[in-house]
């Protein structure tokens, strides 16, 4: 009897399921990883003795108090109405409709003021509108 040798094959690697496994799992951290975005934040009114107000053209930071004042940029705005809120944003948005809009509320003002300052900045022609939050962690403004 002959017998014929059997040649024997190298055995190879399969990486085609490997790499599907690894895509799964990139897809998975990437849909499950949060993003945070931080900003400076002050939940407190500005008084005059405060630290001395960044001068930034691309931003206008209102301020909004507890009893419903606001600060525009650190000066203070003479009424409350929207009309008078617009006036004093149009004044200090310095890079025309490209500004930004940061709103510091105090924890305890009224929802009305806020919308307040919402509603002059869209008759102002400012569509950029952000709100600045504290931290639970931390206690003061950074």
């Amino acid at each position: 009897m002959r017998f014929r040798s059997r040649q024997r094959e190298e055995p190879e690697i399969n990486l085609i399921p490997f790499i599907d496994v690894l895509l799964v799992v990139v897809i998975f951290l990437m849909l499950t990883t949060t993003y945070s975005k931080f900003s400076e934040l002050q939940i407190k009114l500005p008084t005059a003795d405060a630290q001395a107000q960044r001068d930034y053209p691309k931003e206008v930071v209102v301020a909004v108090s507890s009893d419903g004042r606001y600060l525009v940029n650190g000066a203070a705005v003479a009424g409350r109405s929207v009309e008078e809120v617009a006036l004093a944003l149009t004044e200090a948005a310095k890079a025309g409709k490209e500004t930004v809009v940061i709103i510091h509320a105090d924890a305890n003002a009224v929802h009305q003021s806020v919308v307040t300052v919402m509603e002059a900045a869209s008759r102002s022609g400012l569509s950029q509108i952000t709100f600045a939050a504290q931290t639970s962690g931390s206690s003061g403004a950074r």
